[in-house]
């Protein structure tokens, strides 16, 4: 599978959406993951324009057959961002492509209420859920407290973690549906399964690096540091 295996992180702001300050501010990541035998790919995250994703995909041979949302934010699928008018995302890959949006079930209502895609428009999962494009596979892990869907996604020794885990921090508990409580138990009990050679591709690139082994991201992230949850909430509860 290694062999036909796809994946591309992409920049907002840097790989596509150049001209868009508010992609450079945001610095999101997209991912594109598919299987180079069938010419096929999933894209994660699809936010600010759609159209440049699928020509960057088109450009190394690749159709997008799909899109995830690791949640409900616009910066990751489109809706209203920062008072400004709607940002294009999974609503407008649709309109392009025709393909639906992979959701975990509880975040469903939260992406209809804040786009234009409906209940038609969403495949719906629950944890442990296995997507396929092709012969790659995509696990699905919820690790609600960012918001209360949000996943993860494991596939091939990577975890796409969107918000809710970076190399430094995680994400606000803040912003509607946020909670947590549960993403203490997302980030120490629920991800505590994956193994450490596991990298780490997180939603956004607010370190250094764009990408760590979980091993030197749990040795030095502090929101991983705690050893209980008083202590974690103590600390990165507000």
């Amino acid at each position: 599978m290694i062999d036909r295996l796809y994946f591309r992180q992409l920049l907002a702001g840097r790989d596509f959406a150049r001209d868009d300050p508010v992609a450079r501010a945001m610095r999101n990541f997209v991912y594109l993951v598919g299987d180079l035998e069938r010419g096929e790919a999933i894209v994660v995250d699809p936010a600010y324009r759609p159209d440049e994703i699928v020509e960057l995909a088109s450009r190394d041979a690749l159709t997008i057959v799909g899109a995830l949302a690791t949640h409900y934010h616009p910066d990751h699928v489109g809706g209203t961002l920062m008072g400004r008018e709607r940002v294009a995302g999974a609503f407008e890959l649709r309109q392009l492509l025709g393909v639906s949006l992979h959701v975990q079930r509880t975040e469903s209502t939260w992406i209809t209420s804040r786009t234009a895609l409906t209940l038609d428009d969403l495949i719906l999962h629950d944890d442990g859920d296995v997507i396929s494009v092709g012969e790659v596979t995509l696990t699905l892990r919820h690790t609600p407290g960012h918001t209360p869907g949000s996943q993860c996604v494991e596939v091939a020794g990577r975890l796409l973690s969107g918000d809710t885990l970076f190399l430094d921090g995680c994400g606000r508990t803040d912003l509607p549906g946020g909670d947590a409580a549960e993403l203490y138990r997302s980030l120490h009990e629920r991800l505590a399964v994956v193994a450490d050679d596991v990298v780490l591709f997180p939603g956004h690139l607010y370190s250094e690096e764009s990408s760590l082994d979980l091993g030197t991201v749990r040795r030095r992230n502090a929101v991983l540091a705690p050893r209980s949850a008083r202590e974690w909430l103590a600390l990165f509860g507000a």
